[in-house]
């Protein structure tokens, strides 16, 4: 991550931090979020060689992300809990699809640009992570387990 962390500072960018190998970055650009991510994009293009579509959250949404939790209470493992972030509201057919369907164990809440899941047997196998990718919801996603989101509102506030 320090080819990364390197890239984007000499970019301009200021507080850049990462955490793990996982491509998650905190940092301050006062861009706005469509185009911070399309210019993010370009630079990872052109510097890294890495051709990946990038979603940006401001420290505010995250902060709400974190506060709405609506599983907390049934959430009792971090690394099963998972959010997955999109690129923009799922379309309404989507969203009654997913609302529909049999998860078994695992449980789903639709708030805006997230995806609340928790996956209590285990993400694996679970019936729910199926129907989450990209196409099938039609949209960019990336999901991140609840131990990284908050692990990335906390670097935010170092």
């Amino acid at each position: 991550m320090g080819d990364l962390r390197e890239l984007l500072e000499s970019h301009g960018y200021e507080g850049v931090r990462t955490h793990l190998q996982s491509g998650n970055v905190v940092l301050a650009s006062p861009l706005a979020p469509r185009r911070l991510e399309a210019q993010l994009e370009r630079q990872l293009a052109a510097g890294l060689g890495m051709e990946v579509r990038v979603l940006v959250r401001t420290r505010a949404e995250l902060a709400a992300v974190v506060r709405r939790n609506p599983l907390g209470k049934v959430a009792t493992n971090g690394s099963r809990y998972l959010v997955s972030f999109l690129s923009k509201r799922l379309p309404v057919k989507v969203a009654r699809e997913l609302e529909m369907a049999e998860v078994g164990s695992a449980r789903l809440v639709i708030d805006g640009r997230e995806l609340y899941a928790w996956y209590p047997d285990g993400v694996q196998r679970a019936p729910l992570a199926k129907l989450l990718d990209d196409k099938r919801l039609g949209v960019l996603s990336t999901a991140r387990n609840w131990n990284t989101v908050t692990k990335l509102l906390q670097l935010l506030d170092d």
